[in-house]
Parts: structure tokens; sequence; C-alpha cells
């Protein structure tokens, strides 16, 4: 009788080895797979053009679509430049970040300092002991490209101007821009030590607008009017907007404009036509004009090349099938949209998509990599996005396995 039990014993634990030597090396086979999709996906995302057919007279400059993060054209885009205002991009970025994580609202008040007061350069004319609310200080960043305005909100949201520009440089290092140092946060630094490039300045203008595209409420007014309560009573300032693509391109939503006898002209400029959002950059331009026709320039050219697809992954998934674990499936999420930018003028309808999980043994982790979702055009893979677990599952015991014989059986 005893060696009947030793003998069924050996068997199951023969079967079991089996079992998890299947699933070891189907995991090992995703793996494989998953890298050759990164292989193919990063070989189906098109090179950016380094030529195009008009000219662009700026240095440095850089066209980029938004929902990617891809780079359409590129020039001069990683050379360190001296950025002027569009130092502010960073500057509101900070500003947005402490809104939403209710470090700030919109309808405080804030008091402007002597310091912010003697700032130089664009200002809308605070003045020491002014109270406005943090609204009103964007538009005049925005707006009015007002460095005392964003020197009274650096000391409002971190205490002072040096402790802000830290955040910035933190900020600029969390996103990858690898040519970026801040010196202040408006960009009247007229030193070596503070620099960006077209690039970095692209990075952070797509984490600003597709983060908080609150920002666009902002970015297309064109003139509004401000009241300065001071001392001397009541006056009205009116605000007029430094972009003038505004007014030049029908498209236009924003964003910031920066100049400096250093810098020359700089201009970040942001479109919006058929759901497509593109980020022109163009730095160090001979004349302020110069700018702003090389920036309508690249967004022209880069609307008539685009066609993004959008997979918002809103139809969720079914549980999968879990071996060893206290439950035997576990829910499944997609982690995120899925877009793809083409510029050959492929049809985009004929995007097809598969889901690709390997079998799965527990324990699992909540937010953990499942699987994911393959994206195939014309049978090239074009992308993926991952799958991950929507729950946690921890690993059966012996006595998880009793109690369910218990409740099979005995119940």
């Amino acid at each position: 009788m005893r060696q009947k039990v030793r003998i069924r014993n050996r068997n199951c634990l023969r079967r079991s080895k089996k079992r998890i030597l299947s699933i070891l090396l189907a995991s090992f086979l995703s793996c494989v797979t998953a890298f050759t999709v990164c292989l193919d996906a990063a070989s189906a995302q098109a090179q950016p053009l380094t030529e195009l057919p008009f000219e662009i007279s700026a240095p440095s400059a850089i066209l980029m679509e938004a929902s990617t993060g891809q780079v359409i054209y590129e020039k001069g885009a990683d050379e360190e430049r001296s950025p002027a205002s569009i130092t502010k991009i960073m500057t509101l970025l900070l500003i947005f970040d402490a809104i939403h994580s209710g470090k700030i609202a919109l309808t405080d008040e804030v008091t402007t300092s002597a310091y912010a007061q003697s700032m130089g350069g664009s200002q809308v004319f605070l003045e020491e002991g002014e109270v406005q609310t943090v609204e009103t200080l964007i538009k005049c960043i925005v707006v009015a490209s007002g460095n005392d305005a964003s020197v009274a909100m650096a000391e409002y949201i971190s205490g002072s101007e040096e402790a802000f520009v830290a955040q910035m440089n933190a900020r600029a290092a969390g996103l990858g821009m690898e040519h970026t140092h801040f010196e202040d946060c408006c960009g009247l630094s007229n030193s070596d030590g503070h620099y960006t490039s077209a690039r970095d300045v692209a990075l952070m203008a797509r984490e600003l607008i597709t983060n908080y595209p609150e920002i666009y409420q902002y970015t297309t007014i064109w003139m509004e009017d401000i009241t300065h309560v001071t001392r001397r009573g009541e006056s009205v300032f009116t605000l007029s907007s430094t972009n003038k693509l505004l007014k030049q391109y029908e498209w236009t939503t924003g964003l910031k404009t920066g100049s400096t006898n250093k810098a020359k002209y700089c201009f970040c400029g942001t479109a919006r036509k058929n759901d497509i959002d593109l980020i022109a950059v163009v730095m160090a331009a001979p004349d302020f004009r110069v700018r702003f026709d090389d920036a309508r320039k690249l967004l022209e050219h880069g609307y008539s090349l685009c066609a993004v697809y959008t997979d918002t992954n809103e139809e969720g998934l079914a549980d999968m099938e879990l071996s060893g674990g206290v439950a035997d499936t576990v829910p499944l999420r997609v982690e995120d949209t899925f877009s793809y930018l083409d510029l050959t003028g492929a049809d985009l309808s004929a995007v097809t998509k598969e889901l690709r999980i390997p079998p799965a043994l527990a324990p699992v982790t909540e937010g953990k990599k499942a699987g994911e979702i393959v994206y195939l055009l014309g049978g090239r893979q074009i992308g993926s996005v991952d799958v991950l677990y929507g729950a946690s599952v921890r690993k059966a015991t012996f006595r998880d396995y009793l109690g369910r014989i218990w409740k099979r059986y005995l119940i």
C-alpha cells in the first residue's frame, strides 16, 4: 500500500514539474517574441526628415507629433542654445503640476515681492505688495511673457526662485532633457549655464500640452485686460499676446515666444488639425518674423504628411486563467492608449491587433505586465501596448487546497 502511495506521489510530482516547465518555457518564448516586437516596432517608426522642399532659416529646429512623441523633422535639434522666454514652458509645467497635485489653486492670491517687481525685460508691471490670483498670473506669463509674474509664481510655489529652479532642473532630468540646464525661471539670464535644445523644448512642451490641455485656454488668448490694485489705486493693463502665429496660422493653439540678444529669436508653436497635435520649435532665428515663418512652414508640411492611428482600448479584456493561485482567474487591463504616426499615406483602417498573453503561474502582482496587444499594418508590426494584471493573486498553499476540497466535497 505504501509503495502505491509513493508511486502515485511521484507521478503527481512529475506532472507538476512538467506543467511548471511548460509555463516557464511559454514565458521565455513570450519574452523572445516581445523582444522581436520591440525591434520590429522600432524599425516601423519613420526616421526624422533632415531635408525639406523649403528652407528653414533658424539653425536649430524640430517638428514633433505630440501623442506619439515621434520626431518628423529635425535640424541641429540637440545643439545647446540660450532659450530666452521659452524657459517659461517649464515654469508653466511646474505651475500646473502644483495645481493638479492640490498644492495650489487657480483662485489662490499671490503677493508680489520686491524681488519679483525688480525683474526687467518683458513684464506686466506688478508692484511690491500687489495681489493677483494664480490664474491671472498664468495669463500674464502665457500671453505677455511677464518675467515679474513668473518670479512671483516661483516664489509662491517653492519659497524662492532658487528653490523653484532646482525643481525645474529635476523635472527636466525626469523628462530626459539631456541638453538642458536652467538658472532662472523666466529666461532673462545671459549666462552660458542657462541653456536647452530644440528637442528638449519639444519634450517639455509635449509634457505640458498632453498632461494639461487646459493650457490652451490661456495660450489662445490674443488680448485681455487685467486690473492692477496698488497703493496708488486701480489701473487697467492690457495683456497682448507675443505669439503672432495666432493671427497667421488658423490651426495655432500656442505656445511660447522668447528673445534676447544672446538667444536671438526663439519660438515653440503648437497646432491642432484633424485631431493631430504638432509641436514646432525654432531657436536662434535671425529675426522675429523668421521664427514664425519657419514654424508655420514646419506645421503646414507636417500636416501634409501626417495621419495618426489611435486605439483607446476602452472595450476591456476578459479575465485570464491562472495556475497555482488562490483564485483560478485574474482580471486584466490595458496600460494605455496606443498611437501610431504614419507619414507614408498608408490606409490606417487596415491596422489589426493581436492579444498575446502567455500562461500565468501564481503569484501575480497587480500592475505588473501580463502580456501585450500587438498592432500590425500590412503584416508589419507597428507597435504594442502592455497588458497588466488587474489584481494581485497569491500562490495557493496546501491549506488553500484542503479548503477547496472541503468546500467541494463536504459542504
